[in-house]
């Protein structure tokens, strides 16, 4: 009873099912992680692999498990860098980290001593990224290039700490009202380990590879060859449909699966006439906070449908997601934007990789397998 309490839920020999909170207006799904003893709150994100904490007096340990000054790891360190425009820099170190149900031993993570461009909410202390080891943002200082080390999801698949070699995530939605006046909800959501995240599904379901790329930088093409280079849980989408949909291309073979970012962000065209679709139409007007193009809607509007094939299969996303909460006017009303964000909204740099963000992602269960690099996405039933 208090595994269950504190929202841990076992779920049999190697796997662990903890459940998720979300921060206001859902743009951070949590988990509650331990290291070195210490309780954090922290991002669940499938589209980057390190994780880090921030916080005083952190206990860094060497290779023998010695405590030693955060300045004693001369030789590496982490730059994270993230679509928000956010940036740490900071110190690695090594420790017995637990999720849910599963802790590993000697696991390395960043501790970032320098932060610019993150918005504290009083509430998340870290990231636990889960992406492939090839994404690292640690490096080496003599040269460079990066110091590549297995994240928490390979390190508990090599300690064999799970049953099955697959993460399985599902994140729920919330209402308008509650996403702009809860700092914080609870139990909206599931982050599983060996097996797969326990909600109400359909018979939709299809597996597909996750791609790699040619190159050793996660700008490369994309390939399923025997030297590709795996980053992150990217996939082939064959199509995306919608009112009006037949008047552009909208076919992408470099699509992130990413639970850290909110919205869907697609070729621009895409964006352009799916705002179309919603009564009353959204506008597009430049973000204040970064300058940048972003469409914003009616929080009562109508929101067009929205389907994504890929693997043969066509996914739904429910209209309701389509409609998000992203901040407050001066008056204290809730302002909303369209879930269907141009790629050009994060940087004009970004036109061959896309995101389906938590917009996707509240309709399905996605489960990755490590071993095999596939994904398995699974439609969620109506809730």
């Amino acid at each position: 009873m208090d595994a269950l309490h504190r929202g841990v839920y076992p779920t049999g020999n190697g796997t662990s099912t903890v459940a998720l909170d979300v921060s206001r207006f859902e743009t951070e799904y949590l988990v509650n992680v331990t290291i070195g003893g210490q309780d954090f709150t922290v991002i669940v994100d499938t589209g980057s692999v390190d994780t880090w904490v921030v916080q005083r007096g952190f206990n860094c340990v060497d290779a023998n498990g010695t405590s030693v000054p955060q300045s004693s790891f001369p030789d590496v360190r982490a730059n994270l860098r993230f679509g928000n425009g956010a940036v740490l820099n900071g110190s690695v170190g090594f420790d017995t980290v637990t999720v849910g149900g599963v802790s590993v031993s000697h696991q390395e993570l960043a501790v970032p001593d320098s932060i610019a461009g993150l918005s504290g909410n009083g509430i998340l202390s870290g990231l636990l990224g889960l992406a492939f080891p090839s994404l690292t943002a640690v490096h080496n200082i003599t040269d460079g290039t990066r110091a590549l080390y297995d994240p928490f999801f390979f390190t508990a698949v090599k300690q064999k700490k799970l049953k099955n070699s697959i993460l399985s995530v599902s994140i729920d939605r919330g209402t308008i009202e509650g996403r702009g006046n809860h700092p914080v909800e609870h139990n909206v959501g599931f982050l599983s380990f060996g097996g797969m995240s326990p909600v109400p599904v359909v018979n939709t379901s299809v597996t597909v590879p996750i791609q790699g790329y040619t190159v050793v930088n996660s700008t490369g093409i994309p390939s399923d060859g025997p030297d590709a280079m795996f980053f992150f849980y990217a996939v082939d989408i064959q199509s995306y449909t919608f009112p009006g949909s037949d008047t552009v291309v909208t076919a992408s073979n470099n699509t992130i699966l990413d639970s850290g970012t909110t919205f869907n962000l697609l070729p621009d065209d895409v964006a352009a006439v799916f705002a179309t679709g919603f009564n009353p139409p959204a506008t597009l007007i430049t973000n204040p906070l970064n300058d940048r193009p972003i469409y914003i809607v009616d929080c009562n509007a109508t929101a067009p449908e929205f389907q994504v094939t890929l693997g043969g299969k066509r996914f739904s996303i429910d209209p309701r997601d389509q409609i998000v909460a992203s901040g407050k006017f001066d008056n204290g009303t809730i302002a909303c934007a369209s879930g269907t964000q141009p790629i050009s909204a994060i940087s004009p740099s970004f036109d061959t990789q896309f995101i389906l963000g938590d917009v996707f992602l509240h309709n399905i269960v996605s489960t990755f397998n490590l071993i095999d690099r596939e994904v398995t996405l699974t439609q969620r039933a109506e809730y």
